[in-house]
This record gives structure tokens, sequence and C-alpha cells, in this order.
């Protein structure tokens, strides 16, 4: 099967650090490949990911003017594709056609490839609460060319009824298994650890509150409005000229994070990625996700159950579809029961957390499930079809 791995244009492929859906998109492409699929990706040109082509509309990530004024970045995703359709003609023209493209461009990837006259049909993965773009995904009608992919059956069971009619099923994500083991209890830091993006919805300031309380000391990983460390994020805030000045994560994270920091208890060490990223992992007591919202997919989830490091997070979203409580971690209703929990990270067993994310979340998984979901695709496409059907993917399975 020759497949075009639409990734976007706003992170590289593997992400240097955070990114969440480069990370599957990478993990899904070798693991494809290894199968003898071919796999060319449509990405940026600074990413490293091993593929059998890629293309690019620029030439690094641009996720860092997302938070720009809407009429400054708008053109972004549209060039991205416009590269992606002159690749598909390419290859039809030359005899060689994709089979299909399997897109994770939110909304502009459907949008512009359900225009086409003629080519390969396409799976669209929903990596996203589609509360944000609620209005296209209500109205848009895939032309029987055109179908998606959830990531969780929480984040099915709340897309419009006209999307979930054109939904095959759900695939959980995966991610890399170490090869090596678990750290045992004993040999872990005195620490845990938030992976992830620094903002309100990820409740940064619940993890340290709850942290604080609790007399555990906390490392935040991530970024913050785009800006990978303190320094960057420094300079930024000098230049009267950013627009990072007024990006809606910066200010929170000014008000509500940076007063709590003290660089001993609780410090931001900024993107984690490569070595660093895997020794923060499983060395840490537990990982954290005191979420506010509905989290669809959960990769730094399955990424710190795979190094053996139990998780506490908030029950929303796909949480609880991920964590098995008292098994690989535990989930919490408020802040209260969060800060109780962080008190019981030492009772679960890292052997455990390793065993649960190679049952459940090996690339070979996600890979098995996609590949049924591809090949609905075209069966649908090649009869006209376009009834429900279950595919079977795992814990999470949803009628489409």
């Amino acid at each position: 099967m020759k497949i075009l791995m639409d990734a976007g244009p706003w992170l590289a492929v593997p992400p240097q650090g955070y990114g969440g859906l480069e990370n599957v998109v990478a993990t899904l492409t070798t693991e494809l490949r290894r199968r003898g699929h071919e796999v060319v990706l449509a990405t940026v040109g600074e990413s490293e990911q091993p593929a059998d082509g890629r293309i690019a509309a620029f030439a690094t990530a641009q996720f860092s003017r997302l938070a720009a004024p809407y009429s400054e970045v708008t053109g972004v995703a549209h060039a991205h594709e416009q590269v992606v359709i002159d690749e598909i003609r390419r290859q039809a023209e030359a005899d060689v056609p994709f089979t299909l493209v399997h897109s994770h461009l939110e909304v502009v990837g459907p949008a512009v490839l359900s225009g086409l006259t003629a080519g390969p049909p396409v799976l669209q993965t929903l990596h996203w609460d589609l509360q944000r773009n609620w209005d296209f995904y209500a109205s848009f009608d895939g032309r029987g060319r055109v179908f998606f992919a959830g990531v969780s059956a929480s984040q099915i069971a709340r897309v419009p009824t006209a999307l979930r009619r054109q939904i095959l099923g759900a695939v959980p994500l995966s991610v890399p298994i170490p090869e090596n083991g678990p750290l045992a209890r004993a040999e872990r830091e005195d620490y845990v650890l938030v992976l992830a993006r620094l903002c309100e919805a990820k409740g940064t300031d619940i993890a340290l509150r709850a942290c604080r309380a609790a007399g555990v000391p906390l490392v935040l990983a991530g970024p913050v409005g785009g800006q990978p460390d303190r320094c960057a994020l420094e300079v930024a805030l000098g230049d009267p000229a950013s627009p990072v000045r007024n990006y809606p994560d910066v200010r929170w994270f000014t008000e509500h994070v940076a007063p709590l920091l003290d660089d001993r208890s609780a410090r931001w060490v900024g993107t984690a990625s490569g070595r660093a990223k895997t020794e923060l992992l499983r060395r840490a007591r537990a990982v954290l996700f005191p979420i506010r919202w509905p989290e669809p997919g959960g990769t730094a989830v399955c990424e710190a159950l795979a190094a053996g490091t139990p998780v506490v997070g908030m029950a929303r979203g796909c949480l609880p579809s991920l964590v098995e409580p008292g098994v690989t971690g535990f989930l919490a209703e408020n802040e209260a029961e969060f800060t109780v929990a962080l008190g019981r990270v030492d009772d679960l067993d890292p052997e455990a957390c390793t065993a649960a994310a190679r049952r459940r979340f090996s690339p070979a998984v996600m890979a098995d499930g996609y590949e049924r979901l591809y090949a609905e695709v075209l069966r649908r496409e090649m009869t006209g079809r376009n009834r429900p059907v279950t595919v079977r993917t795992g814990r999470d399975v949803q009628p489409g």
C-alpha cells in the first residue's frame, strides 16, 4: 500500500520535545514501513523521520506562529496542503498513485482534500477536542471519499451527528516501548513530572498547588506559548514588538505559574527531548495530568506508562480509558483528591505500568488498528457505500 502521511506544518517529525501528534505520526510511519507499506511523509523540511519520500512547504516548524492573530497565520496550513495536492497529482501523472492519504491536519486537511474531483480516498485522524471547530464538523460532508478515525471512544462520543456517520472507528494512540525494563521505585528520584504545554487547559497550576500541599518536588517540562524554555521566553517578553507578549498561554503562565516556581521544589526545565526526556520520564515517581479539558488522546500518558512511570490524572476525557486505577495510576475528580493521590504513587509497580503499555499502546497495536481502517476506507470508496460498521481496535471501540 502506498500512503501519503500528512503530518501538517506545525512541528518536525519526530518532534524535538513537545508534539503528541507528531510522535504518533513518527511511530505509525516506522511501523507501517516495517510491515512493507510505502509511506511518503508531508511535514516540514527539518523533519528527520525515515520515510519513502518527504515533501514540505516550509523548511522549519511553524508551531510558534499558531498563537498569532488569525490574519497572520491562516495561510500556513493551506500553503502546506497545496504541496500535498501537488504531490497527489504528480504521483498520479507518473502512474504511481497513492493508495490513500492519511491526514492529521485539522480542518484544512479534510476541507481541501474533499474538494478534489479525483484522487485517493482519505482517512483523517481526529486528534483534538472537536468543540473548537464544531461548526465545521457539524456540516462537513466527505462525499464518500473522506472518512475519519478518532483516538478514543470518549472523544467520538462528543462529536456532531453528521461527523459520527463518517467515523470508521477509534484507534488508541501508541508510543515505542523501551527495550530496557523500567527503573525500580528505589532507583527513582524524588520528583514528579508534568510533561505537556504549560497552560490553563493542562492544569499546570493545579499540579503546582497539589505538589506543594503534598510536599512533593515537581518538575515542569514543556513549552509556554511556543517558547521552548525560560531564556527564549524572557527574550520574547523583553521585545516590545514580539507578539508572544500577547499570547493567552504566556499571560496565563506569567500570572498563575511563574509566581509558584522556586527552582527547588517546583522548577521549569523547558521543553525536553531525546535522552533528557527519556531520563526525566523513567526517573520520575509519577507523571501528572491535572487536565481541565476532555483530553482526546493522551500520548504523554502512554509515554509515561511505557517508561514504567505511574500516572496521576483527572478523570476527564480519555484518561479513564488509559489509566487502570490502583494498577497504573490514580484518577481524581478534584484538586483535593489529586493531592491525596500523590501520596500513593509509591504503592504502584513500575513493571505493571510497562506491561500494560506493551499490551495496549505498542506500535503494533496501533498499526493493526489503522490497517483495518485503511481496508475499510478502500472498501467503501470502491463500492460507494457509506453505511455504519463497527471496527474493533482494542479497548476503545466506536461504531462508525
